[in-house]
């Protein structure tokens, strides 16, 4: 799968300052994107901004945490079994 060239932090501060009232054109030009990628984006992040992303990411991450703690016991009792 074609990793974004752009993170979701990066996407949330374009579409606030699109609607500070910068154009779609002008951010297009300065940030590098074309029409299709900011209104995917927008529909995708448009409801979520800074302090909500950080917290899914937090929770991504203490997710995989346990997920790999768990997988590492699983192995220990596998093994002593």
């Amino acid at each position: 799968m074609k990793q974004s060239k752009f993170s979701k932090t990066h996407v949330v501060n374009i579409l606030k300052e699109a609607e500070a009232g910068i154009s779609m054109a002008e951010l297009s030009r300065k940030c590098g994107f074309g029409k299709s990628a900011f209104y995917k984006g927008k529909a995708k992040y448009s409801d979520m901004d800074g302090s909500a992303l950080k917290q899914l990411e937090e929770e991504n991450r203490r997710l995989k945490q346990m997920h790999a703690d768990l997988s590492l016991e699983h192995l220990a009792l596998k093994d002593i079994v």
